[in-house]
Parts: C-alpha cells; sequence; structure tokens
C-alpha cells in the first residue's frame, strides 16, 4: 500500500531580525555631534552641498516676523519671531522730576556748559549728535529680559532671573548705550519761562536804533529754556519662545518697540508747581531713533572640536600641515545657531551693525568673537557683509509694520 502524499504547509515566518539603524530622532539625542556632521559633510559621492540638520545652509537664517502695537497698556510693543524663538517687547514710559536726582546741580550746570560747547561746534560744523551721557548717567534706559515664562524646558516659570537672563539684560543695556539710537532730546521735559521784559528790551531797541539783523541770535539777555524733567524708558523683554539664538530675537524686538513708541506731550505747569501730560493721543510724538542696528549671531561648528586646542598644547608641524590645508572641510560657519546647533559649537561670533541712510556709509557698532581661534580676519570682513544684508532684511521687515 502506497504510503498517502504529504501535503505542503504553509511555512511559518521566523522572528526577523533586529534593525541596526536608529530613527534621526533617536541618532540625534544618542550622537548630536556625529548626526550633525553627517549633514554637513555629504559623501562625495552625492555631490550634495552641507546642508544642516533644519534643513538650512550654513550661512542661511531661519524665518523673520514681527508683529508692532501688541500690547495696548504699553507707549510701545513689538513681537519678533525668528524662527521658533519668539520675544515681545513693551516699553513703558514714566516722569522723573530734576527734583529727584541727588545730583541735578552739577549735571545740569555741566550740561549747560557742554550744551554751549556743542552749539558753537555746531556753527563751526564740528558738533558731536551722538552725545548722550545724560541717558547713561542718570540711567534713564532700563531694559530687563525675563526667561522664566516656559518659553524653555530649562526655565520654569516664576523662578528668580537667572545668569542667563541677566547676562542678556546687560547687553541689552550696552548695546542701547553704544548704538546712540535714542536721542536725548526726546526724553528731556523743557520748561520756557516767560519773558516779560521782552516788549521793554525791545522798545529800548527801537530807541536806540540797535534793532537786530535777519538771522542774529537770539538776545543773550532772554530766559534760558530749563530742563524740569526726563522720560524713564523701562524696556521689558519676555522671551515666550526659547530655542536658540535668543539676543538677535530680542534685540529685534527691542527696535521694533522703540519705532512704534510714542510719548504724551509733556510740559511744566507752573501754577500746579509738576509736570503736566496731555491726553490726546494726536499731541504724541514718536521717538526720533538714529538709524536701524541689527545684531547676527554665528557659530562655529568643528569635525574634531578639540583639534585647535591640541594643536596649541602639543604642536605638531606635519600635522599642523595637513590640519592647514583640510582646514576648510573640517569647521563650518553657522548663521543664527538654533538651540541643537548651540550646545555643540564652542567657538561664538556676534556682530551688529548699521547703515546710514543719508551717506549709505556701513559701521560696525560691536563685534565680538570668543571661544576658538578658527576664524580669522578674512572670513570676519565676509561675516560682516553677510550682516549687512541681513539688515537690509530687518529693515525692511519694520518698516512694513
Amino acid at each position: 500500500m502506497a504510503p498517502p502524499a504529504a501535503t505542503d504547509a504553509p511555512a511559518i515566518p521566523g522572528p526577523s531580525p533586529p534593525s541596526l539603524s536608529l530613527p534621526p530622532s533617536q541618532f540625534a539625542r544618542l550622537q548630536p555631534h556625529a548626526y550633525l556632521l553627517a549633514h554637513l559633510s555629504p559623501p562625495p559621492s552625492s555631490q550634495q552641498s552641507p546642508i544642516r540638520a533644519n534643513g538650512r545652509t550654513p550661512l542661511e537664517f531661519r524665518y523673520t516676523s514681527a508683529n508692532s502695537g501688541s500690547l495696548t497698556h504699553t507707549n510701545g510693543s513689538a513681537v519678533v519671531r525668528i524662527g521658533d524663538t519668539a520675544a515681545v517687547c513693551g516699553v513703558r514710559a514714566e516722569v522723573l522730576h530734576t527734583e529727584d536726582i541727588a545730583s541735578w546741580g552739577v549735571s545740569a550746570s555741566s550740561s549747560a556748559r557742554k550744551r554751549r560747547r556743542t552749539d558753537s561746534g555746531n556753527e563751526n560744523g564740528e558738533g558731536d549728535d551722538n552725545d548722550n551721557s545724560q541717558i547713561k548717567d542718570l540711567n534713564l534706559l532700563v531694559p530687563n529680559l525675563s526667561l522664566s515664562t516656559g518659553c524653555a524646558p530649562g526655565f520654569i516659570p516664576g523662578a528668580p532671573p537667572s545668569a542667563l537672563a541677566q547676562s542678556l539684560s546687560h547687553r541689552l543695556l550696552s548695546m542701547l548705550h553704544s548704538s546712540h539710537i535714542i536721542c536725548e532730546d526726546d526724553l528731556r521735559i523743557w520748561y520756557h519761562p516767560p519773558d516779560f521784559d521782552a516788549i521793554e528790551r525791545q522798545q529800548s531797541r527801537k530807541d536806540n536804533e540797535m534793532e537786530t539783523d535777519a538771522g542774529e541770535k537770539e538776545d543773550p539777555e532772554s530766559p534760558e529754556p530749563e530742563i524740569r524733567g526726563f522720560w524713564v524708558l523701562y524696556i521689558d523683554v519676555m522671551m515666550i519662545s526659547l530655542a536658540g539664538n535668543p539676543f538677535d530675537a530680542a534685540w529685534a524686538a527691542v527696535i521694533a518697540a522703540l519705532r512704534d513708541t510714542q510719548l504724551p506731550k509733556a510740559w511744566w505747569d507752573v501754577d500746579n508747581d509738576m509736570i503736566l501730560c496731555s491726553d490726546e493721543a494726536s499731541e504724541s510724538k514718536k521717538l526720533n531713533l538714529r538709524g536701524l542696528p541689527v545684531a547676527s549671531s554665528f557659530a562655529v561648528f568643528e569635525a574634531d572640536a578639540a583639534a585647535d586646542w591640541r594643536a596649541v598644547v602639543l604642536p605638531n608641524v606635519e600635522k599642523a600641515k595637513t590640519k592647514q590645508t583640510t582646514r576648510e572641510q573640517q569647521r563650518w560657519i553657522l548663521a543664527d545657531p538654533d538651540g541643537f546647533e548651540e550646545n555643540l559649537c564652542q567657538e561664538r561670533i556676534w556682530i551688529m551693525v548699521d547703515r546710514n541712510e543719508e551717506n549709505n556709509k556701513s559701521k560696525i557698532i560691536s563685534m565680538e568673537k570668543n571661544g576658538g581661534l578658527s576664524v580669522g580676519r578674512d572670513e570676519l570682513r565676509m561675516l560682516v557683509d553677510i550682516c549687512l544684508k541681513r539688515q537690509e532684511q530687518i529693515k525692511d521687515i519694520l518698516q512694513a509694520l
């Protein structure tokens, strides 16, 4: 008897071998340096240009947007968003009486002498329009930056000011003074004493045939205007979202808020012996800002972060020559670094530039470089040109508000 034919049973698939690849998000957490290096140094066979992990080219800035007048209880406000980093700024103006300034007698006499020298210098064409000594001496600009808003996991709402927040606040104050963006006259509250003897002096001049010619100076006997108060600008910046490079967004928000700031008409009332302000919005005036300075930040990512320091500690001629030939491939300058890239870069470059519209001349207000030795003069010149283009972009955005 023949055995029964064997039936072909379906094969049961066994367990698949574990995958040896990691998803990009997990790879970025485990090996962040290698993850960014893989994006910036594609294989030569691919013929691709370096692309950062966020999809930008090395010298490409994040998308920037701005909105002004966002806060109704301030004299000026703005919101600026650079990528996922967002900052809101509000400017409040308060009156500072000269009676509350302890050393006002000395300050008033020195400022009067300086004003007379400035007036004489203006006649000779040597006047200084950037004299803001009273703004700095009397602390008329008070910036403050807050990170305790839950803008990032490391900043808990309601926490005391961190070292980073205090450092950024100090830098804002330093740049407001260095850029001379605010005119001192815009913050002064004047009192013009009435000239009761003007009619009598005019009659006496007619009698003595001493009429003044057109364009002659005002009679020196007429009372000079007096400063009775100042406007103090409290500039509060709150980071509502932090994804790297907080200062560029904070500074852009400050500039946008100052452009939106309007100060009410204020005068000294002799009868009430106090400073009064007008409630009419039509009588308020905007600040006359000097230029539009823009800050730009850069970071240097190195394939071997310790190469420069190792060459200093353990110099080697042959390795130094090899390193010099392949230097361009070993590091990349990243414009507007995000939070992921900031943690991987030691060398930082920060530049603030402005352009004069009258003579179309550019100027460097501030330049800082720290944390490394790789960037030289030629590359700094290239970065300044990039900053000037960035300044034009931010200028177009703010002027469209």
